[in-house]
């Protein structure tokens, strides 16, 4: 997957607004909420996730797949772009986002 592609999946989900994070990567909020943040290279994805979730994508591909930050019930998720799997990757940025947007936005998303 490449960061064009991220950025395409990104554009689709209601709300999604891209900001400057604290380093300049990219940084992607919905109501003001990260949910997701690339590295300034663009080869690296960091993805709000649950932790039972993190901790089993690592557990299966840790080639693809690292840990990063953790508090509550979240977990955040570092992936390898240029090893990961694109519909997996879209798959989990949509759920990254489910796991941030209110109701009403999620609402706009399912058919």
């Amino acid at each position: 997957m490449d960061a064009q592609t991220v950025l395409k999946v990104m554009q689709g989900l209601p709300g999604t607004e891209e900001h400057e994070g604290w380093a300049g990567q990219p940084a992607f909020k919905v109501r003001k909420k990260g949910f997701a943040y690339m590295s300034e290279d663009e080869s690296r994805l960091m993805l709000k996730a649950l932790r039972e979730e993190q901790q089993a994508l690592v557990a299966e591909s840790p080639e693809v797949y690292s840990p990063s930050w953790e508090g509550g019930q979240f977990a955040w998720l570092e992936i390898d772009l240029a090893a990961a799997d694109t519909d997996e990757v879209q798959e989990l940025i949509t759920e990254a986002w489910r796991l941030t947007a209110p109701k009403f936005l999620i609402a706009q998303l399912e058919p």
